[in-house]
């Protein structure tokens, strides 16, 4: 699975011009899943996004996790991330999961993150949706979990 993160603080998601997920201060992730991808590999990427320490301590240092500092969490389905960008004027979505096996692993990622972290929010998977946030910093990552 791969992740774009971003620092945030406020982000939301709407379907339909109707919001379905908001956060004030915390993370914003993209989440993409690949043809390998299974339920380990979920539960590292959710691991990892909830404990990487991208917010500032008292100095400043980007030493604090969403999880320190208590923060939002809005999980977003988005497949282009599995997009080999290598060649041509085209993505290719071959190492894209097949919708069927990304809706399932989204879904189990979903079910994981409200049983482990209790400020979570998701987009929806398959839905044409509007993402709007803003940037913290700007502050950025590209997470995988293998």
């Amino acid at each position: 699975m791969i992740t774009i993160i971003q620092r945030v603080t406020t982000a939301h998601v709407a379907v339909d011009h109707q919001i379905i997920g908001k956060i004030d201060t915390g993370i914003m992730a993209l989440v993409a899943v690949e043809k390998e991808d299974g339920e380990k590999h979920a539960e590292r990427l959710l691991e990892r996004i909830i404990n990487y320490r991208i917010f500032p301590d008292a100095a400043g240092k980007m030493n604090l996790s969403l999880r320190d500092i208590d923060g939002g969490l809005l999980l977003v389905p988005q497949f282009t991330l599995a997009a080999d960008t290598q060649k041509g004027n085209r993505p290719s979505f071959t190492s894209a999961a097949p919708p069927e096996h990304g809706q399932k692993l989204f879904g189990y990622l979903q079910a994981l993150a409200l049983t482990v972290y209790p400020s979570v929010q998701f987009g929806r998977f398959g839905a044409d949706m509007q993402v709007a946030l803003i940037n913290d910093g700007p502050v950025t990552f590209t997470l995988r979990s293998h």
